[in-house]
């Protein structure tokens, strides 16, 4: 089985801010790059769409993928099993991006999934890439709502 490489990345102009993320799936030779912007929302929380962006463009199941993020909360929640945790204790005291945790969790459920992290703005050129898709989404014109974000701090 061949294996998925997903890069991902977020940013956010301001904590909270107008921000954006990007994502390279790489598969072979072949590589697709994916991003948006959104008005107000958290670091964090592009960080954790990046991925969730790369999942949802999927077409197949079953695959092996490993996924590259400069975000060591991303990471660290699944690799360290704080996700798990959460999902445990029904994110028990106020975990942040909720939402995203569920989404995520649903749809790594498909697939053979783990975690490497990268240093951020180094020598990694698909993660300078998705800094550059995360930065620009960011400073776009046509922002989306990051609607479960602003209606939970509005």
């Amino acid at each position: 089985m061949s294996e998925l490489i997903i890069y991902t990345d977020g940013a956010s102009r301001g904590n909270p801010g107008p921000g954006g993320y990007g994502t390279i799936l790489k598969w072979g030779t072949k590589e697709k790059e994916l991003s948006k912007g959104y008005r107000k929302t958290t670091n964090n929380r592009m960080e954790l769409m990046a991925v969730i962006a790369g999942l949802e463009a999927l077409t197949k199941t079953g695959l092996k993928i490993t996924i590259y993020s400069d975000s060591q909360y991303v990471v660290k929640a699944v690799e360290e099993g704080w996700l798990k945790k959460w999902i445990a204790t029904d994110f028990k005291g106020g975990k942040k991006n909720r939402d995203l945790w569920t989404k995520f969790h649903e749809l790594s459920k498909q697939h053979h999934i783990r975690f490497k992290w990268v240093k951020g703005h180094a020598d990694n050129p698909h993660n300078n890439r998705c800094d550059v898709l995360a930065t620009t989404a960011a400073d776009g014109k046509h922002l989306l709502i990051d609607t479960a974000y602003e209606a939970e701090n509005a």
